[in-house]
């Protein structure tokens, strides 16, 4: 059967370890100049229907330093759902190339055409996961603390697609995960449900709570997103509203350990999410993390695309 990447959960403990350990090795080789090309001859089609800047880029940096090709694809420039359906996209895609990434805005489309693909897919992102922003998440953290199990990882805000990524991911490594989301914002409650699962069976502590000062005590890690994502535009007033009270400043981030790290998927809105002294200060590991979404695509693209 083929494997797909579409949530944390197609992923085991030790799978998600590889990857991070495959990850870093490759990171290393990077910074040394040494060459990386472990897929040779492979082609990565990616296929986005939201405009990105780190998921394309990495992606397509990713495939050139290991050796391969990746061909971006907007929904303007093809035919899913418009005229042929994702099923049909998906079959004539897998015989052309090796793998799939797919950034698009209703998790259910990315489902259908991995079920049709004899390629392994990847979410690149959707309105319900976006794994791979939490396994360079995990990888940067495990840079900065030297170890992941244990640790406490705080969210901010809204209870999103990368929130839920990252509990899974936090919940399938035994780390301590506080959301603290107003209400009406919480994360997926299939999500919150799967996480508690995995946290069972790791020793993780799971929490989803409304005050933000509850959740980030003691934190290793203060995490935050956007308040209005793409696509959500028609709600900006009223998630401003919702959100006023979440922001990650000086104050809140005094309430985590004192050598607590800041995380930001990025793009950031500096004066609303978090402040500015935060994302740019000392306590800030945004670049570390936003270079990492390269080399874990790497370690992910190998482990699903290279010779088993």
């Amino acid at each position: 059967m083929t494997k797909h990447l579409l949530s944390m959960q197609d992923l085991s403990t030790k799978e998600v370890e590889a990857i991070l350990d495959k990850a870093a090795e490759l990171k290393q080789k990077f910074r040394k100049g040494e060459p990386h090309e472990l897929l040779r001859g492979k082609t990565l089609a990616m296929i986005f229907e939201k405009p990105s800047t780190r998921t394309r880029v990495s992606f397509e940096s990713a495939m050139t330093h290991l050796g391969g090709h990746a061909i971006y694809l907007s929904v303007n420039e093809i035919h899913l759902g418009r005229g042929e359906t994702i099923a049909d996209t998906a079959r004539a895609l897998s015989l052309y190339v090796d793998g799939i990434v797919v950034r698009l805005f209703k998790h259910e489309d990315a489902v259908e055409l991995a079920h049709h693909s004899s390629v392994p897919v990847v979410n690149g992102l959707t309105d319900m996961h976006h794994p791979c922003q939490a396994l360079a998440d995990l990888l940067t953290i495990r840079e900065k603390k030297g170890k992941l199990k244990g640790l406490k990882v705080a969210w901010v805000g809204d209870g999103n697609n990368v929130c839920n990524s990252l509990m899974q991911g936090c919940s399938l490594l035994g780390i301590n995960f506080s959301a603290a989301c107003p209400k009406g914002f919480e994360p997926c409650t299939k999500v919150v449900e799967q996480a508690k699962e995995n946290a069972r069976k790791s020793g993780a502590k799971l929490a989803v709570l409304t005050d933000p000062k509850k959740a980030v005590e003691d934190a290793d890690v203060v995490y935050t997103d956007v308040w209005v994502s793409m696509g959500q535009e028609k709600e900006a007033e009223k998630r401003m509203r919702a959100f006023k009270g979440y922001q990650v400043n000086p104050s809140l981030l005094k309430l985590a350990k004192t050598d607590a790290i800041f995380m930001h998927c990025l793009p950031a809105h500096r004066g609303l999410e978090v402040t500015g002294d935060v994302i740019d200060g000392p306590h800030s590991v945004v670049w570390d993390q936003a270079e990492n979404r390269l080399h874990a695509q790497k370690g992910l693209l190998v482990s699903m695309l290279g010779t088993k």
